[in-house]
């Protein structure tokens, strides 16, 4: 019998679904996506107010609204937000009703809250330049990546 690896990120165990767009077909689920994202997140796709704590042992750090909103354009759902202290949103992904999280790990043990999270729209997100240009990145890296599978 094959020996199924566990995952830390939130809610691994229920991240079932299929892709959505077929640009990403070579992507089979949230969490055959994780792997691939855990080999192109880096410092320069990582929020700039984080990056002196980003390193490549704690590589998601600094990524999630850019990584929620790719993992919207590949299996749809919702991108939804646990309001942290200071008002800035920690984002997070609603597929079929299953809520997951491939940027929890950034937390430690810290248990953050995903009931009642407000909808987060892209337009409000990407309206700060920066961040933008981060997703386009993390996307453009992802795509160079799934090439040269």
């Amino acid at each position: 019998m094959e020996e199924r690896k566990e995952y830390h990120f939130y809610g691994w165990q229920n991240a079932v679904c299929e892709p959505i767009n077929k640009a990403y077909a070579a992507i089979h689920t949230p969490i055959d996506l994780y792997e691939k994202l855990t080999k192109v997140w880096c410092a320069e796709t990582c929020a700039p107010r984080l990056r002196k704590e980003y390193n490549n042992e704690h590589v998601t750090c600094g990524q999630c609204s850019i990584t929620a909103f790719l993992v919207q354009d590949i299996f749809g759902g919702e991108v939804r937000g646990v309001l942290r202290p200071g008002g800035n949103y920690h984002c997070f992904n609603v597929v079929d009703g299953k809520n997951f999280d491939l940027t929890s790990e950034q937390f430690g043990d810290e248990v953050l809250d995903y009931t009642n999270c407000e909808v987060q729209q892209r337009e409000v997100h990407f309206a700060k330049a920066e961040k933008y240009e981060r997703y386009q990145l993390l996307t453009k890296k992802l795509n160079a990546y799934l090439e040269h599978l």
